[in-house]
């Protein structure tokens, strides 16, 4: 049985490399460190999970950041799950995103490894609501 596909998006980092533990929960890892590579590999792959970084660009006239894009090409895979990390401090912003998208999970900055784990758990079982 193929094991399932989660495509993590480092734009910026600044966190420990979480890939050991995808692989240890049964992941397939694939990297990409741009959003235009990751929006790439979302149609070539179509993975099951994606967990990505919410870096606000208030640069950016009509949205908040380049999430955008990746939850417009996620909801043509109605199996796939989104994880996002964010600082604490673009909470608001975030819930711009989350009034048009919905993220399966939120995490804040510093990432706690248990409840990543918890949480993609979660989304690879199918279950529990967005948050």
């Amino acid at each position: 049985m193929d094991r399932p596909k989660l495509l993590s998006i480092i734009e910026l980092g600044g966190y420990p490399d979480f890939s050991p533990l995808y692989r240890e929960l049964g992941c397939e890892v694939l990297v990409e460190t741009s959003m235009r590579k990751a929006l790439a590999a979302v149609r070539r792959h179509r993975p099951q999970l994606v967990v990505a970084e919410f870096n606000f660009q208030s640069d950016f006239r009509d949205r908040t950041s380049s999430l955008e894009s990746l939850q417009g090409a996620v909801q043509r895979l109605p199996q796939t799950r989104v994880i996002v990390f964010y600082e604490q401090e673009f909470a608001h912003q975030l819930q711009r995103l989350q009034a048009r998208f919905e993220l399966f999970r939120t995490l804040t900055y510093p990432i706690d490894p248990e409840r990543l784990a918890a949480a993609v758990r979660d989304a690879l079982a199918g279950s529990g609501a967005a948050q």
